[in-house]
């Protein structure tokens, strides 16, 4: 059953809501922004027409969003689930539907080491571990690791 469909304009709110979320702002730890930056930023996502940007529904309910974009010679998959949908394999259908969709090859995601149920998620859809980086965190004064996810089938 699909879990993705077109992102609506009024699913925005929901994702700003679901961004704001201090549990998964910790895990991911991926500052929430402010609505301002919130809403400039997607703009520019739904002005790029090279971007795939989807909805994830659950039962009707918006539960997250996720998409593919080229960064830095990449072609880069990003994801964010509702706290209230957690472990329900939302993720992982969206995912796995949304490398479905898209032919080009290699994907790759970035996660930070200490996400263990994102990283569930990509090594369940066939993601591999090519990378890690040490990243300075200015506000925490701390070294965040991330990990870079790939995958070269198609699922």
């Amino acid at each position: 059953m699909p879990v993705l469909r077109d992102v609506a304009e009024a699913d925005i709110d929901v994702f700003y809501e679901q961004q704001l979320d201090p549990e998964a702002t910790a895990m991911a730890v991926f500052p929430a922004r402010d609505r301002e930056a919130f809403d400039a930023h997607w703009r520019r996502v739904l002005a790029d027409d090279s971007a795939v940007k989807r909805t994830i529904v659950d039962g009707g309910a918006v539960a997250g969003n996720i998409g593919c974009w080229e960064q830095d010679g990449r072609r880069l998959v990003g994801y964010w689930v509702g706290r209230e949908f957690w472990g329900r394999g939302l993720a992982t259908a969206a995912l796995a539907e949304l490398a479905a969709e898209i032919s080009e090859r290699p994907l790759h995601a970035w996660v930070v080491s200490s996400n263990v149920g994102s990283i569930r998620v990509l090594e369940k859809c066939g993601f591999v571990e090519v990378e890690r980086r040490a990243e300075h965190d200015e506000q925490e004064g701390g070294v965040i690791e991330e990990i870079l996810y790939r995958l070269d089938r198609q699922i």
